[in-house]
């Protein structure tokens, strides 16, 4: 065996049955792209002037804090939560790495119902642990008897809750989350990643009830920050301080933390781009439903998936020929033949609502 092959061999086997993580783009000219659930707002540009000004008063030479103290309170005092129980990191992928080498061992039962965002059947896998799946209903939403099931069945370390849920839009009633988090004594992570599009209330409002409850947020749907990689857990101080120890210091740089308090202190904008999204994404979910045919799941997140009633990648592949990007939901198995749409500004929207017609008749 050659020294690369020797070298290999040692790769840990889980990591060797993965694929690196790609978001496929198909060739040619895209001008309206809506297919990663972004923000079709970037900053104002005097906002921007702000970010750049300030950024000149920071001292590239020196490291940040292990954690950006200072933005976590800030953070805090918008959620009202303790900050001790706010960990910040580069994203909220990067922080479902840390909770995974926090309570995932080999064997370990990880409860995720279907179909939810892959990266965390990835994650699960990764640290060795055993995927323990739910099928949803009919309507594609999360079974939660189901879930309670699998629950009592396993005695599972983690739950996995995603509502608003990529890739449906679909949301849990917040008296089954209660449930949820009462039949277990391992983790439940509630990602609220879409939360801000939501008329459902978020379990924040309980959480002071639920110490095995951790909630997982983002600045990059509603804040518009998905370049700048931000996201954040609240919870139990004392779950809190466990995963820490576990995390690598100084993962937020310090101009993500500028800018993110920069951003948190134009609270206004981001509630009024909030709207903007919100109606944008009703104004697509009641176009689509009145094409003949077409399946729509009507979500409270800002994005729309839908089957169409023709060939969904023929679609796909259609639409990208006319300049629009839209996901293809297929390698979900719950999910064969749906495609995702993410609702832009308005004009774009327009552009993928003419782009469909045409590319239907």
């Amino acid at each position: 065996m050659s020294k690369l092959g020797e070298v290999l061999a040692r790769v840990r086997p889980e990591v060797r049955e993965q694929h690196p993580y790609k978001v496929g783009v198909p060739t040619g000219d895209i001008s309206v792209k809506l297919n990663q659930n972004e923000s079709p707002f970037d900053l104002p540009e005097a906002l921007k002037d702000a970010v750049f000004a300030g950024w000149k008063e920071i001292a590239f030479n020196r490291y940040p804090s292990e954690q950006p103290y200072d933005l976590a309170e800030l953070i805090a005092s918008n959620v009202g939560w303790d900050p001790e129980g706010i960990i910040i990191g580069n994203g909220s992928n990067e922080l479902t790495y840390s909770l995974g080498l926090t309570f995932i061992a080999t064997r370990t039962s990880v409860v995720l119902p279907r179909p939810m965002f892959s990266f965390y059947e990835r994650v699960v896998d990764i640290f060795g642990g055993e995927v323990i799946p739910v099928a949803p209903l009919q309507s594609l939403g999360f079974d939660t008897e189901g879930i309670l099931t699998a629950i009592e069945k396993t005695g599972p370390s983690m739950v996995v809750i995603t509502s608003p849920n990529n890739p449906t839009g679909l949301v849990v009633p917040l008296a089954e989350l209660r449930a949820i988090a009462d039949a277990t004594a391992g983790l439940v992570l509630i990602d609220e990643a879409y939360i801000e599009f939501a008329d459902e209330p978020s379990m924040l409002s309980l959480l002071s009830h639920y110490p095995n409850v951790i909630l997982l947020r983002t600045f990059s749907k509603a804040f518009g920050l998905a370049g700048s990689r931000l996201g954040y857990l609240v919870g139990h101080p004392a779950l809190m301080r466990e995963i820490m120890k576990i995390r690598p210091p100084f993962m937020i740089d310090r101009f993500t933390a500028y800018v993110t308090k920069l951003l948190l202190e134009h609270s206004q904008l981001i509630q009024d781009r909030v709207e903007l999204i919100r109606s944008g994404t009703k104004g697509l979910i009641d176009a689509l439903k009145e094409i003949e045919g077409m399946r729509v799941l009507a979500g409270q997140a800002n994005f729309v998936t839908f089957r169409p009633p023709c060939d969904g990648q023929k679609l796909f592949s259609a639409l990208a020929e006319r300049g629009v990007l839209v996901r293809n939901m297929s390698g979900y198995p719950e999910l064969k033949g749906f495609l995702r749409v993410s609702a832009g500004a308005p004009a774009e929207n327009r552009r993928f609502l003419k782009a469909l017609t045409d590319a239907m008749l």
